[in-house]
């Protein structure tokens, strides 16, 4: 900590004598624009250092009582200094989060202080502001286990929240405590001592979904509409997690606490991680070779890297084009290691079927997992659900936990409605053989008639005022080829398919 004393130019002076320039001071916030009054006046100093342990800013408290001065002032963001990407006190306490495997995250810099003081040395502060994506990839470097520690007033417990799904995003293990009323950090540490207060924050850190839970109820007491949009809120960040055994359990807890079907959740986060994941898929058709996973890199990036001669359209994929992909994905997922009467798998029934166009998949999730099932059939081991469930890519992983959590059942208003027992449409895991082939035959049929807009009359017919005879013939048996073979897939299916 320092000082700031209460006058215009102390510190341009000092700096100036000392050879510094008027250009850098403006250039790190130290001074007004002119270059001629310091920007830190009758302020306690806080030093804020990057992660090697050099200086990158600073931070001042008022010593005044006039309510219309900030209370705290930062330095401006320059080239050495961008907030979102800082933690205060995280320099310091990297030895000691690594070695207790936690990181106690507060609010305010004296927080910090008062705390390492005691000896609570895991401790960094987000300085004030809301907790941003590169202040916990800080965090995550060092521990996977956040614990939050926040005033108990109502603008701590806000802020407890502000932060929490962007924690989840990051995989990490959160708990929160909130001090008692009237109490921070610091106060606290102070009044109980060190060993109390390590104790308190043991005895009253909640997991995330107690926390949510128990505080958020409350308000929605009578109310089934305010208990709806809690419900939505607290599986909202549940579908945050990426880990889906965690998820899992999280929504085991949050329907008993909750007093909500299971299924019900489920469905509700499955349709949160789908559309999430829609987004990101139509991202990375946008994109071509991109192995964006939301924020991440594939660790296998090349795997992503399309055939040149399959380019991937810059604009989305349409939605029948996603969907028929999605399909082959579903069975792949869901019954891959399933055997046939005749011992073949079915992931192999289908990629034979299709091996030619395994390249054609324009969504690059999609492509991903088929690519991967592919390469695994070729090592001479079954994609199972396992596989999937614990691939190395976290889209892959959500993708896998979304079909396979998505339960079906017959709807019983036929039986126990009508008395009429459904006899003519089996479950879909016992009707693998005719969903196979009806979704392969789909999947084709869309491919091939793109290869066939592709391969139009309009440009054979450049071709031919190019002079360019044998290119044009080549084009039209291969058109012809396309469509005998589009044809008897609609013939076989009963459609009919335009010119």
């Amino acid at each position: 900590m320092g000082y700031a004393p209460n006058q215009w130019d102390l510190l341009v002076k000092r700096a100036e004598a000392s050879g510094y320039s008027k250009d850098l001071l403006r250039q790190l916030g130290l001074s007004n624009q002119e270059g001629t009054r310091d920007f830190f006046r009758d302020r306690v100093m806080f030093t804020i250092h990057n992660l090697s342990g050099k200086v990158a800013a600073f931070a001042g408290r008022t010593m005044s009582t006039d309510k219309k001065i900030p209370k705290y002032i930062n330095s401006p963001e320059t080239a050495v200094y961008v907030k979102n990407k800082i933690l205060y006190g995280a320099f310091q306490a990297r030895k000691s989060i690594r070695q207790k495997d936690e990181c106690i995250l507060v609010e305010g810099y004296m927080d910090v202080i008062s705390l390492y003081q005691a000896g609570v040395e895991n401790v960094v502060a987000s300085s004030g502001t809301s907790l941003t994506e590169g202040q916990l990839q800080l965090i995550k470097r060092n521990t996977s286990n956040l614990k939050i520690l926040y005033d108990g007033d109502p603008a701590g417990i806000k802020a407890a929240l502000r932060g929490l799904d962007l924690a989840l995003e990051q995989d990490l293990n959160v708990r929160i405590a909130l001090l008692p009323e009237g109490e921070d950090p610091d106060s606290y540490v102070q009044k109980v001592g060190t060993e109390a207060f390590l104790e308190y924050m043991d005895r009253e850190s909640k997991d995330f979904i107690l926390f949510k839970t128990n505080l958020l109820l409350a308000e929605t007491q009578g109310d089934p509409i305010k208990k709806a949009g809690l419900i939505k809120d607290i599986v909202g960040s549940i579908s945050k997690v990426p880990d889906p055994i965690k998820r899992s359990v999280y929504l085991k807890e949050c329907s008993a606490l909750l007093e909500v079907s299971e299924p019900a959740l489920v469905a509700e986060s499955n349709k949160l991680i789908g559309k999430t994941l829609r987004k990101q898929a139509e991202k990375e058709a946008r994109e071509p070779g991109s192995a964006s996973d939301t924020g991440r890199s594939f660790p296998n990036p090349e795997m992503l890297v399309p055939d040149p001669e399959w380019e991937k359209p810059e604009k989305p994929i349409s939605r029948d084009d996603a969907f028929q992909e999605r399909d082959i994905v579903r069975l792949l997922v869901q019954f891959g290691d399933r055997k046939m009467d005749d011992g073949t798998p079915v992931a192999q029934l289908i990629l034979s079927d299709i091996e030619d166009l395994i390249e054609a998949f324009d969504a690059q999730l999609y492509a991903r997992v088929v690519r991967d099932c592919y390469q695994r059939l070729l090592d001479g081991k079954l994609p199972d659900k396992d596989f999937f469930m614990s691939h190395e890519s976290k889209a892959v992983s959500s993708l896998a936990v979304d079909l396979l959590t998505s339960p079906w059942d017959m709807s019983p208003n036929w039986e126990e409605k009508w008395g009429y027992p459904l006899q003519n449409q089996p479950m879909p895991d016992l009707n693998i053989d005719a969903d196979m082939h009806y979704v392969v035959d789909m999947f084709k049929l869309r491919k091939l008639k793109k290869m066939c807009d592709v391969i139009n009359p309009a440009r054979i017919k450049e071709a031919f005022a190019a002079g360019e005879d044998e290119k044009a013939m080549n084009y039209m048996r291969v058109q012809v080829k396309i469509q005998e073979v589009r044809n008897e897939i609609a013939r076989r299916r009963n459609l009919t398919v335009l010119p």
